[in-house]
C-alpha cells in the first residue's frame, strides 16, 4: 500500500476497513484506492494539497483552504479515514469529531472564537467585512451563553451540538 502503483490485496482492504470501522465497504475501498492513484500523480503514495485542488468539486468548497491544511499528505489509509466522516456508515459521534477537527483550526483540542471566526471567513468570503462576522459571531454565542473568551473542548462541543441538532 505504500506505493500507489502496487494493487490491494485482500489483507490491505481489511486493513484500511478497520482503520475507517468499517465506513466503507470492500468494493467502496478499492473504488476510492482507483481514485487516489489517478490524484496521486507522481505514485509517491501520498496525495499533496495541489493534487487534491484538481478536484473541481474540492475546488470551489468554500473550506476548501482549511480542509488542505488537514489533508495534504496523506497516504491511502489516511485518505480513506478523512472521507469515512462523509459515509452514511459512519456514527454521528464520529462526524462530530470531525465537524470539531475543522473548526479546531490552530489543532489546539480547542474551538474558540478566533477559530469560529476562520472558519465563518472561509464560508462568508467577501460577503461580509469582518465587523459583520465578529458582531454576529458574538450574538450567536451570547445567545447559546457563551462569550467571546469561552472555548470548546470535544466533549463540550458535542454537548452542545448535539442539543442543537436534537433541536432542529
Amino acid at each position: 500500500m505504500g506505493s500507489t502503483s502496487s494493487m490491494l490485496t485482500q489483507y490491505d482492504i481489511e486493513e484500511v476497513q478497520d482503520h475507517c470501522n468499517h465506513a466503507f465497504s470492500q468494493q467502496e475501498i478499492v473504488s476510492l484506492y482507483q481514485r487516489f492513484c489517478q490524484l496521486d500523480r507522481n505514485g509517491g503514495g501520498f496525495v499533496s494539497a495541489d493534487e487534491f485542488m484538481s478536484v473541481p468539486e474540492f475546488a470551489v468548497n468554500p473550506l476548501s483552504q482549511r480542509l488542505l491544511r488537514m489533508l495534504d499528505g496523506l497516504n491511502f489509509k489516511e485518505f480513506v479515514a478523512f472521507l469515512s466522516a462523509f459515509s452514511p456508515r459512519t456514527s454521528l459521534q464520529q462526524k462530530m469529531e470531525f465537524i470539531f477537527r475543522v473548526y479546531d483550526t490552530d489543532c489546539n483540542g480547542k474551538v474558540a472564537f478566533d477559530d469560529i471566526l476562520s472558519i465563518l471567513r472561509y464560508l462568508t468570503g467577501s460577503f461580509m467585512t469582518e465587523q459583520q462576522r465578529q458582531k454576529v459571531l458574538t450574538h450567536v454565542l451570547e445567545e447559546a451563553g457563551y462569550t467571546k473568551d469561552s472555548h470548546f473542548t470535544l466533549p463540550d462541543f458535542m454537548k452542545d451540538t448535539i442539543s442543537v441538532y436534537q433541536f432542529v
